[in-house]
């Protein structure tokens, strides 16, 4: 499975969020964000204009490439958003960039681009490593292990319903989009959009600050539209789309239930980590 769901990957560089994407079997940073990284530019864009103006080969190598340089490429990236083309270049280019960029942040930083690309290779050998890495790095932005267990667990079911997405007909990225829709509205009542604005989200993964309820009701409804593709043996986006409302609705009449009990509402603008975090000071 290659689309952006998978593809499109978070990583840290010393606190800094710096997307990448796999392309043609290789990952792609984001120029932006590698510039802001090193630089901590509010304007990395212009920043990266100032850049081509001052030395002329890096200008060369971003516009026309070279004989080991392809230039940077407009790849689509998932944002709080959605989809988003931006500027990405490959570990080659990346390193080129870097070498022009006059920061005291530059050779840590090669070292752990290079890290990165090796874990990559390793990954790919063996793709237990990226669960690990995965699990670790939620370790260490303060998620406690139960809720980690369920987000990886989410993972998981979300990384099977979109391989079913595939097979059955949804092609294109809006199609992945228009589909989640379609379970978050069911489940929560809100379109993901939505949701990440009552929680005060950006770029921002939206299940990354979901509670533990919230995370059990979006792995529910997406786990049943997958059983209900397979035993309708769905094919094409109208169905898939029926599909996909029927599970979460199945996730949201168990919600609704819950918080009748309760007395209160599941979804809520409440951000998991700043709250854990909040009671642990």
């Amino acid at each position: 499975m290659d689309n952006n769901f998978s593809s499109t990957k978070i990583v840290l560089f010393k606190g800094s969020e710096i997307r990448k994407k796999l392309h043609n079997g290789e990952w792609w940073f984001s120029v932006n964000d590698i510039i802001e990284a090193l630089t901590d530019s509010r304007d990395p864009a212009q920043y990266f204009k100032r850049l081509k103006e001052r030395d002329a080969e890096i200008a060369k190598l971003t516009d026309k490439g070279g004989v080991q340089f392809v230039p940077p490429l407009m790849l689509e990236i998932k944002t709080s958003g959605g989809a988003q083309k931006t500027y990405c270049w490959h570990t080659e280019g990346i390193f080129r960039l870097v070498q022009s960029i006059p920061s005291p942040k530059a050779e840590p930083f090669k070292r752990w681009l290079a890290k990165v690309g090796y874990e990559r290779m390793r990954e790919i050998e063996n793709p237990e490593l990226a669960t690990k890495r995965t699990r670790l790095l939620y370790k260490l932005k303060g998620y406690s292990d139960d809720w980690i267990e369920k987000r990886m667990r989410g993972i998981a079911i979300r990384e099977e319903l979109t391989d079913e997405w595939k097979n059955r007909g949804a092609k294109e990225q809006q199609d992945y989009e228009i589909l989640t829709a379609e379970i978050s509205k069911a489940t929560f009542g809100v379109t993901p959009s939505e949701y990440k604005k009552l929680k005060g989200l950006k770029r921002e993964n939206l299940r990354d600050h979901m509670n533990d309820f919230e995370l059990i009701f979006n792995m529910l409804g997406e786990r049943a539209t997958t059983e209900i593709h397979r035993n309708e043996n769905s094919q094409g986006i109208p169905k898939l789309k029926n599909d996909a409302k029927a599970g979460g609705d199945i996730a949201g009449g168990a919600r609704k239930q819950l918080e009748k009990k309760l007395g209160k509402s599941i979804v809520s603008k409440q951000n998991y980590l700043s709250d854990n975090q909040k009671s642990l000071k």
